[in-house]
């Protein structure tokens, strides 16, 4: 694990970059981190129709809800919502068809560790674990609507986005609930140096302390949270969808780092550990950039034109390939910086 890097700071306007000590319950009316009476989870903003043609290759049509790559296997992932799938590509020969390999309902999240991705897919209340490269789909029933699920050890952690907690579920016996404090579990990051929660709703993240089984402090996010990733600093990288930022947080003690503005509709985000890239799709704009983000402030690398509405993004560690899905029925763009 890397050291956390440099600190710096780039100001933007109060509202959107205090952070805030309190960390009252979600019942309290002087509940410091609720930004308004009636919160609302950020969501990408609409994407024009695209002007310039994408770079690199896209593959097919239709459109996408996640990306992921496992870089053990180099197989892309994509998640279609219509009628619910995963198609597989081989990265190294991505003229071949895609396999294909239906699901209970949409996936919401794909995440990754070497040889597996966890799958989320709230409308079934199920996470399914896929195996790689034999191409195994395990699934549990998790009830309500699980928005995200990582491995952790051996456990896996899911949050359970309006359940409002997140379920640890060990391989074998009963799963455990943490809760408290949460408007709604959105996702859950290992950071390696601690776990973070991200509630869309109170746009905030909050510590999880997964050995005592409770949440901790929070912090407020920006205006509008929307996807967060762990880099290799110990920190989670937040995107603003609403003020236009990328928010750098340590995860122990949890601590504000860095509020760096991204104008254009910030949203979905990927962090390529090999080269300390953090890749966010701009969907105001169509476009998805590359941050440095090894010093003291994210320094912009690349930026490239993107099919409509790029909400979600992943990336190939092994090669620095960048994957953007349409959630416009575009279909799934790859680029080799």
């Amino acid at each position: 694990m890397h050291r956390l890097a440099a600190v710096s700071w780039i100001a933007l306007p109060l509202a959107g970059a205090l952070v805030l000590a309190g960390c009252s319950s979600a019942k309290s009316n002087s509940d410091e981190l609720q930004i308004v009476a009636n919160p609302v989870a950020a969501r990408p903003a609409v994407s024009p129709a695209v002007t310039v043609k994408p770079a690199g290759q896209v593959l097919g049509s239709g459109s996408v809800s996640a990306v992921a790559v496992d870089p053990k296997t180099s197989t892309l992932v994509v998640a279609v919502p219509a009628p619910p799938a995963l198609r597989l590509y081989d990265l190294n020969a991505l003229a071949s068809p895609p396999v294909n390999m239906p699901l209970y309902g949409p996936a919401s999240r794909l995440t990754v560790t070497p040889g597996k991705v966890e799958i989320a897919e709230p409308g079934q209340g199920v996470v399914q674990q896929l195996s790689l490269p034999d191409r195994k789909l395990t699934e549990t029933k998790t009830g309500g609507q699980p928005a995200s699920s990582i491995a952790y050890g051996a456990d896996r952690l899911v949050a359970m986005g309006a359940g409002k907690d997140v379920q640890v579920l060990p391989p074998a016996g009963p799963a455990r609930t943490i809760g408290g404090q949460l408007y709604s579990a959105d996702d859950v990051v290992d950071t390696g140096d601690g776990v973070v929660v991200l509630d869309r709703l109170r746009t905030a993240v909050f510590s999880l302390d997964v050995a005592a089984g409770k949440v901790d402090e929070g912090l407020r996010a920006g205006d509008g949270a929307a996807n967060a990733v762990a880099d290799s600093y110990g920190r989670v990288l937040v995107t603003d969808a609403r003020a236009g930022a990328l928010i750098a947080f340590s995860a122990s003690p949890l601590i504000m780092r860095q509020r760096f503005p991204v104008p254009g509709g910030a949203y979905g985000i990927a962090y390529d550990a090999r080269r300390s890239l953090a890749w966010v799709t701009l969907t105001e704009r169509n476009e998805v950039v590359g941050f440095d983000v090894r010093g003291g402030e994210p320094v912009e690398k690349y930026r490239f034109p993107t099919v409509r509405q790029p909400d979600s993004v992943g990336v190939d560690e092994n090669s620095g390939r960048v994957v953007i899905g349409s959630a416009a029925g575009e279909g799934t763009q790859v680029i080799q910086p």
